[in-house]
């Protein structure tokens, strides 16, 4: 999170760069309860909560029925994020496998779509995603600062999944990941910062913020054929669908 002091700051210039609505993204479940706290009185402001599979191993996996009671508050409208880390190792991967397939569940049980991370294990996500969903029912989700590949994306995209782009779209070795997001179905495209992390070009190497989040929107709209503020229409479209508790007060 970023420190208190910043706050009012950071949106403001998000604000500024034209980004009407921001979600805060749980990575632990101590920090999601403190997001619930934070986000209270911020119209613009929601949040998820969850625990990032990099975070599994620090504290015993957390419940199914825990992670869906801090989805009562009415500015909690998701799950995650979650989903597999096989790069940095920092927890096992049956803990991650566990911990993920409890998190769809709870996404299930409070019809909230799961915001999921996926780093060097595309294969164990689609075929955790697809077992999910042959054997409990479906759900809603979002492959969240996209940068796998297409078998994936598509994966996600036949099970009704939506995928979201980071400031990654950018930079210059991006080209396969441009190429994809291109094809991406328009019902289905989104938008992202990922801050603080990968601030997209011509801020790449800085601290990320929300404002940024309209340079990786121009590149998406470059990619597409489409105009900036046509992108900005699309994504926020898509942004209430998705996330449907933020329709009900736009």
């Amino acid at each position: 999170m970023f420190e208190a002091a910043e706050r009012d700051e950071i949106i403001a210039r998000a604000a500024e760069a034209g980004v009407a609505e921001m979600v805060t993204i749980g990575t632990r479940m101590g920090q999601s309860r403190q997001l619930v706290e934070l986000v209270k009185g911020r119209d613009n402001v929601w949040c998820t909560v969850g625990v990032h599979p990099n975070s599994v191993g620090e504290d015993p996996l957390a419940e199914t029925d825990a992670i869906v009671a801090l989805t009562r508050h009415a500015k909690v409208i998701g799950i995650g994020e979650s989903g597999l880390d096989y790069f940095y190792k920092r927890a096992p991967r049956d803990q991650q496998q566990e911990s993920f397939r409890r998190h769809i569940r709870a996404a299930r049980i409070a019809d909230l779509p799961l915001v999921i991370h996926a780093r060097d294990a595309d294969a164990d996500i689609a075929t955790i995603l697809q077992e999910e969903w042959d054997t409990g029912g479906s759900f809603t989700f979002l492959l969240h600062c996209f940068s796998s590949s297409r078998a994936l994306a598509d994966t996600a995209l036949v099970l009704g999944g939506y995928v979201s782009f980071s400031g990654i779209l950018t930079f210059p070795k991006s080209t396969e990941l441009r190429v994809i997001a291109a094809s991406v179905p328009a019902d289905r495209l989104l938008v992202e910062t990922d801050a603080p992390f990968l601030a997209p070009v011509p801020h790449r190497g800085k601290r990320n913020e929300p404002a940024y989040v309209a340079n990786t929107a121009r590149t998406l709209a470059e990619v597409r054929g489409m105009s900036l503020e046509e992108i900005g229409t699309l994504t926020t479209t898509n942004f209430r669908r998705l996330f449907a508790r933020t329709a009900a007060s736009a």
